[in-house]
């Protein structure tokens, strides 16, 4: 029989090994790292979670806000129908009394369209748009472009007359637009004559309540001048594109949108592009918001800029008023020393001795009359003052 051992005896202890030790330790060391892992990613769900629960909370507010605005905007509308019938009808109500008296006057008519006032001019004008005589208004209108100043004023009167106002001014300038049918004669630019009834129209079809954001226009004509505008689009096509289109028709284009509130989004890019296009034209500026661009005007005056079109883009900084952002002295710098090279590479040029003895002079003159209304018009007394020999150049110049 084997001993018993002693209970009192101390009993050797089988000790763990090394490689064991190194291996929970490898194990721990894992685990750790699994878990420092795996809450970062926790806490990064978390704050995502949170980025989005803001994100949301802020799309939600201004859901609100933007429906707020809206159900009170069609309130506003909603209640300003009711006003807007009766300003109409009280409208026609005098104007069937004003028909009746001048069609029973008797109005002495000067074949030769010659009058001596406004209120003459009107006499004229009233009763071809009470009879909806569209082509005689649109001849009588066209000759007189002497008196554009008088036609502005007086061209809304007479269009209050009118049954249907926006029918009446399509068929008016239906034969230069959306496509020129006067055959030989297209070389007279008519566009002007366009431009001005187009503009004419928006004080008669806007409503007399709530302003521009409603267009008195029946939904009839307004399809009738989408389809036109379409035409338009096609002719660019058709014509290779906006080089090849003359400004005064990229100007009637963009002011028929605008006056019958048929602007779309999905071609911006085209109204940008004819914008810059024809830049130059005064009222390209304020146009150019009235369709929507006044997000992109920044990047429409930087191209002006790019292109050496200095003086244009002076003029849609102060229309559009980003002249801190766009100085206008830096500028029109520039923009006579690009001209002074110009006129200097002319002068060097031997091949054009002709054109060298007579262009730059005309180039500086040009230059100088444009310089001049640009400082007139927005008071650009300091760039007088740092281009004191270009100042006393420019006084000489109204002098002369």
């Amino acid at each position: 029989m084997g001993s018993i051992p002693d209970p009192g005896e101390l009993t050797e202890l089988t000790q763990p090994s090394f490689d064991e030790f190194q291996r929970q330790t490898s194990l721990m060391t894992s685990c750790t790292l699994l878990w420092k892992e795996l809450s970062d990613h926790i806490n990064s769900l978390e704050q995502n979670l949170m980025r989005q629960s803001e994100a949301l909370k802020r799309k939600i507010e201004t859901l609100d806000s933007e429906t707020k605005a809206s159900l009170d905007s069609l309130k506003k509308r909603e209640l300003s129908i009711e006003d807007s019938v009766k300003i109409a009808l009280n409208r026609v109500e005098f104007h069937t009394k004003a028909a009746m008296k001048t069609l029973n006057d008797d109005v002495e008519y000067n074949p030769d369209g010659e009058v001596d006032d406004g209120d003459g001019l009107l006499q004229l004008l009233r009763p071809m748009c009470l009879k909806m005589e569209a082509k005689e208004f649109w001849n009588l209108v066209t000759g007189k472009k002497k008196e554009i100043d008088l036609l502005r004023v007086k061209i809304p009167e007479a269009l209050l007359g009118c049954i249907d106002p926006a029918r009446f001014v399509m068929e008016a300038i239906s034969e230069v637009f959306p496509v020129d049918k006067r055959g030989s004669e297209k070389g007279n630019d008519l566009g002007w004559a366009c431009v001005l009834i187009l503009e004419s129209l928006i004080p008669v079809v806007v409503d007399p309540v709530i302003g521009k954001s409603r267009m008195l226009v029946t939904p009839s004509m307004k399809e009738k001048a989408k389809e036109i505008a379409d035409t338009w689009k096609r002719s660019l096509e058709e014509r290779g594109g906006i080089d090849n289109f003359r400004t005064p028709d990229v100007h009637t284009f963009l002011q028929h949108l605008v006056t019958f509130g048929i602007v779309k989004k999905e071609d911006l890019e085209l109204y940008r592009k004819l914008v810059v296009a024809s830049a130059w034209r005064r009222q390209m500026p304020k146009l150019a918001v009235s369709l929507g661009l006044g997000d992109r005007m920044p990047d429409m005056i930087e191209e002006l800029i790019s292109k050496g079109q200095q003086l244009d883009a002076v003029h849609f900084t102060y229309e559009v008023g980003l002249v801190d952002k766009f100085p206008p002295v830096p500028l029109l710098k520039a923009f006579l020393r690009d001209a002074k090279k110009a006129a200097a590479s002319i002068l060097e040029d031997p091949n054009n001795a002709g054109r060298a003895a007579v262009y730059p002079y005309v180039l500086i003159d040009n230059l100088l009359y444009s310089l001049q209304f640009m400082i007139l018009d927005y008071s650009l007394n300091s760039f007088i003052c740092l281009m004191p020999d270009f100042a006393h150049r420019v006084c000489c110049k109204q002098n002369a």
